[in-house]
């Protein structure tokens, strides 16, 4: 943690502070370095300038080159991930469950998460006292606690035992090298940052990407269905809690299913309908740079010079959808050809199950400049949420298999019924699966259910001794990733998680 607050300046929250739907809105001729955080805050600008820099963050775990990504650290965790990139060697101790602490994946995420939450803290603290108008205060607020909650949900959920700072820290801080909170106190926090942004006035959608109270609803129900499991297993209760949540998004009407596979990668689909929350990218400002990261490796298929094959689906996950599934035909969730960049009537094979439910199509094959976001919650996620919780809170009801079928239906999937609660919780589970792979997604739903998906059997063997297709086993330790090794280092008050 010192690690990361030693770096903290205010010049680092003032920076990256557009927000990409009015970018000149934030021009701003004043020298950044004349500000400090006694003269920044003093304007309604700078509250919302503030706020916009929490969201910096998140894009910073979606790096993606030929040394890794981030951001495929919880994918290669679930053993449904391949790679050809050899030099990004912490994908391979990821994925061959090798891991260790001084991988820099598990780094960058502790550091770049708790800077933003750093930028939360110093925004919930200082826009209190600008002098502007009462609800765009309380919004902005909002957003800021939302952001602060979905930052340590994150981080919890990966490390465990984790320090909970809630206040702006200086060099001069008691708090500057923190102990490790529970994760009871944690999700605490979580919840009611939570309640505290549902109350702040958010509309119900923001076509811009800020936090919208749909997206606020949709994490909370998220974080309930997560403490109902493990680690804190507080059962039936939080899964009526996770079911009514999802209920009132779903019953606002305000979002809907994608007809079509083809607008979870269409830049004109951003953060409307089916996209609840997003992280936000802009083609020729801050564009997405992990689709060289997902095409194969040199087969000469994208206008990007550099082809990584840095993640792509395992042929045994693939090959464990219904036959029927309309997700595994060519060119829906994943592509196995593509045409050749310097003759588009010559079609390549590429050698495996690629991702085509991130590729942009536009930057792949002429800007080389990608203007997609990246989805951190779909509707498909809350339909599927209240399918699982409502059936553990009680019995599988119409409502949730309306809610299952929704997603099972798009897929050309006949809807099911007349399924027991065992029955049900195994289909809603498959179609977690199936639904939203590759979207840092899976894997926390393996240890919150301490349940892995076994692609030969299609049913779900416990997470500890969960053998991967291609051969690792998982042992308890995997439950967690490792706290960073310079963490450590930095503050003697962190202890390493078992195993590690």
């Amino acid at each position: 943690m010192n690690g990361i607050l030693k770096k903290y300046r205010l010049l680092v929250l003032i920076a990256g502070t557009l927000w990409f739907a009015s970018c000149s809105d934030f021009l701003d001729e004043s020298d950044p370095s004349n500000f400090t955080v006694e003269n920044y805050f003093t304007k309604p600008e700078h509250a919302r300038s503030s706020v916009n820099a929490i969201y910096a963050n998140m894009r910073k775990i979606m790096e993606s080159g030929f040394g890794g990504a981030d951001w495929s650290m919880t994918e290669f965790a679930t053993g449904q991930a391949a790679t050809d990139l050899g030099q990004a060697v912490n994908s391979y101790f990821v994925k061959d469950l090798k891991n260790t602490s001084d991988n820099s994946y598990g780094l960058r995420y502790w550091q770049f998460y708790y800077k933003g939450i750093a930028n939360a803290n110093l925004s919930i603290a200082k826009i209190p006292g600008i002098t502007m108008d009462a609800v765009e205060a309380k919004r902005l607020m909002g957003e800021a606690y939302f952001l602060r909650a979905w930052y340590y949900f994150n981080l919890v959920r990966l490390f465990g035992n984790i320090p909970l700072v809630t206040e702006p820290t200086s060099l001069q801080s008691e708090q500057l090298r923190p102990s490790q909170a529970n994760p009871e106190e944690v999700y605490k926090l979580i919840v009611d940052d939570l309640t505290t942004a549902e109350a702040s006035g958010l509309p119900w959608t923001d076509p811009s990407g800020k936090v919208s109270l749909g997206a606020v609803k949709s994490l909370l129900a998220k974080v309930y269905l997560t403490m109902a499991g493990y680690p804190l297993q507080k059962g039936s209760t939080y899964y009526d809690l996770a079911a009514k949540k999802a209920e009132e998004v779903i019953d606002s009407k305000q979002f809907k299913l994608f007809a079509s596979y083809d607008d979870l990668h269409n830049p004109a689909k951003k953060n409307i309908e089916e996209n609840i929350f997003m992280i936000q990218y802009k083609t020729q400002i801050i564009p997405g740079t992990w689709q060289g990261f997902i095409i194969p490796y040199n087969k000469n298929i994208s206008a990007y010079s550099d082809e990584m094959a840095g993640i792509y689906a395992t042929v045994d996950f693939v090959k464990s959808y219904d036959p029927a599934d309309l997700r595994t035909k060519e060119k829906q969730f994943f592509f196995t050809k593509f045409t050749n960049q310097s003759d588009r009537n010559q079609e390549v094979a590429l050698g495996g199950y690629f991702i085509y439910k991130h590729f942009d199509i536009t930057a792949q094959t002429t800007t080389a400049n990608s203007d997609l976001n990246w989805p951190v919650i779909r509707y498909a996620d809350v339909l599927l949420i209240y399918a699982e919780a409502s059936n553990e809170a009680g019995a599988p009801t119409a409502k949730a298999f309306d809610a299952l079928n929704g997603t099972r239906l798009r897929a050309q999937l006949p809807a099911l019924s007349g399924l027991s609660k065992d029955q049900f919780r195994t289909e809603v589970l498959k179609e977690r699966w199936y639904e939203l792979c590759f979207e840092n997604v899976t894997w926390f739903d393996m240890v919150r259910l301490r349940k892995g998906f076994n692609t030969a059997t299609k049913q779900f063997d416990d997470y500890v001794g969960h053998k991967f297709s291609y051969g690792p086993v998982i042992t308890a330790r995997e439950l967690l990733f490792p706290i960073p090794t310079v963490e450590i280092r930095n503050n003697t008050n962190l202890k390493q998680n078992t195993g590690y």
